[in-house]
């Protein structure tokens, strides 16, 4: 099947298939998929236009929504944060996408750019995996385990969860959640997988508590981010810019059955999805850069993977 706004050909079963994997990990986490999606579209499919980045926000759109519903049931939805999450993320949103059209066209850049974000992304979850787990929970702890506000102020936010009192400043939430709003916009994720770490190991909110509101935060600002690039794309006749809708629906769809029935097990979440990172950051690093030997060998050492990546990986789809 031939896919006329992003020029890939290829089985409609695979995106499905290929988001329902994904989300069956990410979602344990708060975050869509759609930052592993991204790699795959660049590196597989050959998808490096920045309409890509469009595309990735529209499969947050669909595919969020079933799993903020089981947040919103289980009682877990920290409504604070979201809050700040949003307010922080969407003007970078705005900038991100711009900087992605405007310096960014070149797949070879791009691709440097999203190795960089996944790595980071990697280690920094991989840096979870050696904290202290949180503490065992029992399946009957019924209401126990609802997030429960104390005080909401501008400069402090106080909840309850777990039996514990938690705190966070919304003015340093909204600050770094604007630079992950740019990397967002340009990367074409709502920001959830960047910051959901951060809130864990600076901040240090339970993860129970971040997942929630990383998702509810990540579908706005996917929301808003495919409007800009919809917007942005009259201005840009020569260069695809507006998402490729039925791309991104099958990913999408993939993606919202697999939220649907994600375990929710956040305590699962880091390892492997910080191993996946790093392989999707070693794979997505393009060739021929000064910076490209250095980093093959630190990460194939890491992870044991072979000193050159697969051809097919490293193709120049510009």
């Amino acid at each position: 099947m031939l896919f006329p706004v992003s020029g890939v050909e290829i089985s409609p079963l695979v995106p499905f298939a290929v988001a329902f994997i994904v989300s069956f990990f990410t979602s344990m986490g708060g975050v869509s998929g759609a930052f592993l999606l991204l790699p795959f579209q660049i590196s597989v499919l050959g998808y490096t236009a920045p309409s890509v980045s469009a595309t990735n926000q529209l499969f947050n759109i669909i595919a969020i929504p079933s799993g903020v519903y089981r947040y919103l049931r289980e009682g877990r939805m920290l409504w604070p944060l979201n809050q700040a999450v949003v307010i922080g993320t969407l003007p970078g949103v705005f900038i991100g996408a711009w900087v992605r059209i405007e310096y960014l066209p070149d797949p070879r850049h791009f691709k440097l750019f999203v190795a960089g974000v996944l790595l980071y992304i990697g280690l920094r979850l991989a840096g979870e995996t050696a904290r202290k787990k949180e503490k065992t929970r029992s399946s009957g702890s019924g209401g126990a385990y609802i997030v429960q506000v104390v005080s909401s102020t501008f400069r402090r936010v106080e909840f309850r969860y777990d039996s514990e009192t938690y705190s966070f400043s919304p003015p340093l939430v909204y600050l770094i959640c604007f630079l992950v709003g740019i990397a967002g916009g340009i990367y074409g994720i709502g920001g959830g997988a960047i910051v959901a770490p951060f809130f864990v190991a600076i901040v240090g909110l339970p993860v129970h508590t971040v997942a929630g509101a990383a998702l509810m935060g990540t579908f706005v600002t996917s929301v808003a981010g495919v409007l800009v690039y919809q917007f942005l794309a009259g201005f840009y006749p020569g260069v695809s810019v507006s998402p490729d809708w039925l791309l991104g629906t099958l990913f999408g769809m993939g993606g919202c059955w697999e939220c649907i029935a994600a375990p929710g097990r956040s305590d699962l979440y880091p390892l492997p999805s910080s191993t996946v990172c790093c392989v999707s950051a070693y794979c997505s690093w393009p060739e021929n850069t000064l910076s490209t030997s250095f980093f093959k060998r630190i990460t194939a050492s890491t992870f044991l993977l072979p000193p050159i990546g697969p051809r097919w990986v490293h193709r120049d789809f510009a």
